[in-house]
């Protein structure tokens, strides 16, 4: 591949041609980046070329309405939508000179894909950079028809669906990409989209298409060998493996089966490109059935599943497809005895290990694991060096593109590649060359190696030996510094890490980051101003490397303390708590917070408190306490009561006063809070004034963690003071509460919430506004976080509450009692 001399260039401008499914959500994902994008489409057929504009440009106006209410969000913020420029292929291809990456992303045919790139060609900037998006086709074969000198600017990126959720991106060079160009577009789509970059071979289906299919193919293949049915299947390729909660066939039913199905051909069109023990992947019988039924999934209405209505608590109503029949029945859940021993191993490799190994003559989930997981190995280690390098990059494509909590490598050291192979052989199954090598080298693919920076060696075949695990700067995890540094204190519920640097991490990890008293009080002791932690440290960081930052207090808890009538406990808790938030906000070094995934009730109450939060982008966020009945009690009325003082005395008073601007500010944090909003992204975590305007936003969930170390180094270095607590803020008082019950009031008697719905807004309402008192009158916030508590105990004895906190420990959803 030729190299440049050229400095890693900026990518400020994009153009994407082709504005279906993909392509325009690849434009909403750039748009979400801030960068301005041009979306093209075809003129719709029979347009004549006097038609207004509008009119031959339809196609990418219909694409850029249907992503502002598209579901799953395409948008961090609908407000993004303006950064989107759309257009057509026969009046508007001079917009993209200006362009410095030309996504192509139209149908999966090569004519016409070639046929679009050889009218795109003279209005690209002589550096522009052109890629095609492709599930499978030749990469070679599509350049093959640009002129040399493009060639060298040309390359596959192969984004995942939906493109802002799914994180891998496949770059596909060929022989003549110009290595400065992938390298750019890697930086950009690295730092800015969040993306994983996995370097694929030109192969069919390049990496996680071609693993995910052969694994796909297979489970249906033994589905109906072992006589299993679509929910059967599902369960066992779900949760238990590490695999999305979705299975085998609820993701083909959100995918589309006719995607499945093209993907699947491609095997068979490429055959002769294939080093493929399985070669042709035929589609079996009953899913060509569907495809000529048009039962497509979701997108039809109906596919492996269809809906059928609600039942009475809400939740969609499902009916699933018998293979045999074509009938649809009552979807249930299935139970295996193999499955209900592992629920009680929350390591997934361990978990992978017992069920692997469990006879399968007494349970059909063994009997249907053994082939299952055997035969993804050895087809997967059959496939290096053909599909990538190395092990290492199959392992993140499928963790990156399937959501598979390991990768076929890592689940293969799980069960024991020993162990695993020589029942192999004494069953007379096929082992992998590659499997022989790394059993005559070591015990297994990975190593650990805590002296490099990813803290791992992999078995590389090519060459027999181990290499270290390749990551780039500013990637890590907690889980790695752990282990070249250990651990300076913890808890069962946190931890204390050295990050290097002076700046310390407070790591989070009980069940689910749910807040009990182990966290609370670690947090407590940790930042206080006479802890040794605070004397060795300049600054720290509050994160972890789950999947989610925390769900809030620990209910069960707070459930099972009321329900003894232990009301001394109940209200020593909730001051520790803000007590903790409290030592947050004023820890004499900065405090960043650095929230992730879910970051509910308590997990925000953090967060309002720290002197900085770095968010990853994904970011679900709220203070949903009047879910279950309670308000924010750990200062996060206080604390968005100090917002909507400082919102207010920032607008500009009107005729009206400035009362009146504060109380629209204090208006959206009770709507906020009594209706349990949470954001769908940092950018909206923003605008619901959870954030602060000069909160840093990171994309890329693996550069997190160094992110906010960078942040609050940058912090500590600008010479930080923490701040003094108030007495001086001034209440908004019982005119706005008024205003505020008035509303609550309407919103009862017009029957849109319940009496305790209405209890709880009226609570909420009393913390945010400081009681009954003469507007303006100076507070502390200790005097605001009286209140708080006053109205949280008050909520906990209600048998409404207790109800609502049950229920939500038993289904994971809120109850409307």
């Amino acid at each position: 591949m030729p190299q440049s001399n050229t400095a890693l260039r900026q990518i400020r401008k994009v153009a994407v041609l082709g504005a279906g499914t993909m392509g325009s959500r690849i434009a909403a994902h750039i748009a979400n980046a801030g960068l301005p994008v041009i979306l093209l489409d075809i003129v719709p057929p029979g347009t004549g070329g006097d038609a207004p504009s509008h009119e031959r440009s339809k196609f990418a106006l219909a694409s850029l309405e249907a992503l502002k209410g598209s579901k799953p969000a395409a948008f961090y913020a609908v407000d993004s939508a303006r950064l989107i420029t759309p257009g057509n292929f026969e009046d508007d291809l001079a917009l993209i000179a200006d362009c410095d990456w030309v996504i192509e992303a139209v149908a999966e045919d090569l004519d016409i894909k070639a046929a679009l790139l050889n009218k795109v060609q003279p209005h690209l900037r002589p550096n522009a950079i052109l890629t095609t998006n492709t599930s499978g086709l030749p990469i070679d074969a599509i350049a093959a028809r640009l002129p040399d000198d493009l060639r060298q600017r040309f390359f596959g990126t192969h984004f995942f669906n939906p493109p802002r959720y799914m994180r891998l991106l496949e770059i596909i060079p060929t022989d003549d990409t110009n290595l400065d160009d992938i390298a750019c577009i890697s930086h950009f789509c690295d730092q800015r989209l969040g993306k994983t970059i996995v370097r694929s071979h030109d192969t069919p289906n390049f990496i996680a298409n071609r693993i995910g299919t052969f694994s796909l193919g297979n489970a249906i293949r033994l589905m109906q060998v072992q006589g299993l049915s679509i929910e059967e299947v599902d369960v066992l390729t779900g949760t238990a493996l590490g695999w999305p909660r979705t299975g085998t066939f609820r993701l083909g039913d959100m995918v589309g089966i006719d995607v499945l199905a093209h993907v699947a051909k491609n095997f068979e069109a490429q055959a002769e490109r294939i080093q493929d023990e399985r070669a042709e992947v035929t589609l079996a019988p009953f899913i060509e059935t569907m495809i000529e039924k048009k039962w497509l999934g979701d997108k039809s209405g109906q596919g492996f599943y269809k809906k059928e209505g609600r039942d009475t608590e809400g939740r969609d109503v499902r009916l699933v497809l018998d293979w045999r029949t074509f009938d649809y029945k009552p979807s249930t859940r299935p139970k295996f005895p193999a499955l209900d021993m592992a629920k009680s191993i929350d390591s997934t490799a361990a978990r992978i290990a017992q069920l692997l190994h469990a006879d399968p003559s007494k349970d059909k989930a063994a009997a249907f694991y053994w082939p299952l997981l055997t035969e993804l190995f050895t087809y997967t280690a059959n496939r290096i060096p053909e599909i990538a390098d190395s092990i290492v990059e199959v392992d993140q494509a499928m963790k990156a593109g399937f959501n598979w909590e390991l990768g076929p490598f890592e689940m293969f050291d799980a069960a024991g590649v020993r162990a695993t192979t020589e029942k192999m052989r004494a069953a007379g199954m096929p082992v992998a060359k590659n499997v022989e090598k790394l059993l005559h080298a070591g015990e297994s693919w990975y190593k650990e190696d805590p002296t490099i920076p990813s803290g791992r060696l992999f078995f590389d075949p090519v060459s027999s030996t181990y290499k270290p695990v390749p990551v780039a700067d500013g990637v890590t995890s907690l889980a790695v510094i752990k282990k070249a540094r250990g651990v300076v204190r913890k808890n069962p519920g946190a931890s204390v890490v050295d990050l290097g640097d002076g700046v310390a991490a407070i790591e989070l990890h009980s069940k689910m980051n749910a807040l009990g008293d182990d966290i609370v009080s670690l947090i407590t002791q940790t930042l206080k101003p006479s802890s040794q932690q605070v004397t060795d440290f300049e600054a720290f960081v509050i994160t972890g490397d789950s999947v989610n930052f925390s769900v809030g207090a620990n209910l069960m808890q707070l459930l099972l303390t009321i329900q003894d009538e232990e009301w001394d406990e109940v209200d020593l808790a909730v001051r520790a708590f803000q007590n903790m938030t409290q030592t947050i906000k004023f820890c004499p070094r900065p405090v960043v917070v650095a929230p992730y995934g879910m970051c509910l009730g308590g997990g925000t109450e953090i967060s309002l408190h720290a002197a900085a939060r770095q968010p990853h982008a994904e970011l679900y966020m709220g203070l949903v306490e009047a879910g279950v009945g309670l308000i924010p009690g750990g200062g996060g009325c206080k604390e968005m009561t100090i917002r909507s003082i400082e919102a207010g005395s920032s607008i500009r008073p009107d005729a009206r006063g400035e009362g009146v601007e504060i109380f629209e500010a204090l208006k959206k944090n009770f709507e906020t809070i009594a209706k349990a909003v949470v954001s769908t992204s940092a950018a909206e975590a923003r605008s619901l004034g959870f954030l602060r305007p000069s909160d840093n936003i990171t994309s890329n969930r693996d550069r997190l963690l160094t992110e906010a170390k960078l942040r609050a180094l940058a912090i500590a270095r600008a010479g930080y003071a923490a701040p003094i607590a108030r007495t001086d803020i001034p209440a908004p008082g019982e005119s706005i509460l008024a205003t505020l019950k008035l509303a609550v009031w309407t919103m009862h008697e017009g029957g849109y919430i319940s009496d305790h719905d209405a209890k709880v807004a009226n609570w909420a309402a009393y913390a945010l506004c400081g009681g009954k008192i003469s507007p303006a009158t100076p507070v502390s916030e200790q005097y605001l976080l009286d209140l708080e508590r006053e109205a949280f105990l008050s909520l906990c004895g209600e048998k409404k509450t207790q109800e609502r906190i049950a229920f939500t420990l038993k289904t994971g959803r809120p109850l409307r009692n």
